[in-house]
């Protein structure tokens, strides 16, 4: 067995094992490509709360080597993300000390964000670009240090607490969105290992003693092989055929799918990218990507006179009928009735009625008489 402190440290209560998780397939894929390879840039979950999100990441840390897992508070600053450079030491012997923060806590292992989506914007785009570098950079008063910062990061989000914006939403290189139905059979399945683990954690976990090691060799292999599996022309057509019929923006998508196939065949134990890797990995990678084409809806029937009229209330806008404001008993004239009746008369629609002219009586005044020449 490894010395991973994840798996073996018995005065900790051990993570719920990553190969006892149930109904979870793609999530598990996702999280396994990112360990793989974390230049991929993370992955971004969304689901209700009691979906094993949380369960899911604390797992897949304990599959890690350093089995490191660090969770990012909504209300970190910027300097206990990053760390703080100690100037006093400059001063005092002319050497710049690094306070690391938590992504150099995070290095190696899993940087776990619940509700990234309330998470300042500024902070999010600061800790993906870490992730899509690999390295962590602090920058103080013309001083500048770095460090390495390999990380897994895994966001969750429920989607009735608010959106991501669509800017950070596209730089996680993963997305996967649970569903909240779960059938009979994963249900059953997964409350039994759950009671089963809560009654004695340590002799359930033992019980995956074989299969987690051999995920963690795979893991292992996985990251050694990656860099020796090359791209071949055939994978560019197909990866940009996907990638141009999901309408995506920018060419992100392109490499992020590239990462990921290449992490899914190291994972099978291939040294060359197949189309079923990248079909395993295509929908991960579109899913948050791919732009909604809207349908037109078709316009509405033209009203038919033996229509019953809409109810006021509810057709509050609706042309009203035409007032006559006239004092006059006159009946307006054919056309102009004709024109009424067939609601074809709105050229004045909008503008204000003209106020009626009052009648007032006048003295008779006697006539005059033409003067003689």
């Amino acid at each position: 067995m490894s010395s991973n402190p994840a798996l073996t440290d018995s005065r900790t209560v051990p993570a719920f094992p990553f190969c006892a998780l149930h109904g979870q397939a793609h999530l598990q894929s996702a999280l396994l490509l990112a360990t793989v390879d974390p230049l991929i840039g993370g992955v971004l979950v969304e689901g209700a709360r009691g979906t094993a999100k949380s369960t899911s990441a604390r797992a897949l840390a304990a599959l890690l080597p350093e089995g490191h897992f660090v969770n990012l508070p909504l209300g970190t600053s910027e300097e206990q993300l990053v760390g703080a450079l100690d100037l006093e030491g400059v001063l005092q012997d002319g050497r710049v000390r690094l306070r690391p923060g938590l992504l150099a806590q995070a290095h190696a292992g899993v940087l776990y964000i619940d509700e990234v989506n309330l998470l300042a914007d500024g902070l999010v785009d600061l800790l993906l670009d870490v992730c899509a570098s690999g390295i962590n950079r602090i920058e103080r008063d013309g001083i500048s240090q770095q460090h390495a910062a390999r990380i897994t990061l895994v966001g969750t989000m429920n989607p009735e607490e608010g959106e991501l914006r669509p800017q950070l939403l596209d730089r996680f290189g993963l997305f996967v969105r649970l569903s909240e139905v779960v059938d009979t059979t994963a249900r059953k399945a997964i409350v039994r290992a759950r009671l089963a683990f809560d009654a004695d954690p340590a002799a359930f976990t033992r019980r995956f003693d074989t299969q987690q090691q051999q995920l963690v060799d795979r893991i292992a292999s996985a990251r050694s092989a990656i860099e020796h599996i090359d791209f071949t022309d055939a994978t560019h057509d197909r990866v940009a055929a996907l990638c141009h019929a999901a309408e995506v923006e920018g060419v992100r998508a392109d490499l992020v799918m590239l990462r990921a196939a290449r992490a899914h065949a190291a994972l099978e134990g291939r040294y060359e990218i197949v189309g079923t890797d990248i079909d395993a990995v295509a929908e991960l990678v579109l899913a948050h990507r791919r732009k909604a084409t809207g349908a037109t809806s078709p316009p509405p029937p033209p009203r038919s006179h033996s229509e019953p009229q809409n109810d006021p209330a509810v057709d509050a806008f609706a042309q009203p009928p035409r007032q006559n404001f006239n004092t006059s008993n006159a009946e307006p004239n054919n056309g102009a009735a004709e024109e009424m009746e067939n609601g074809n008369d709105d050229s004045d629609w909008g503008a204000l009625p003209r106020p009626p002219v009052p009648i007032l009586n006048v003295k008779s005044v006697r006539p005059l008489h033409a003067k003689k020449p």
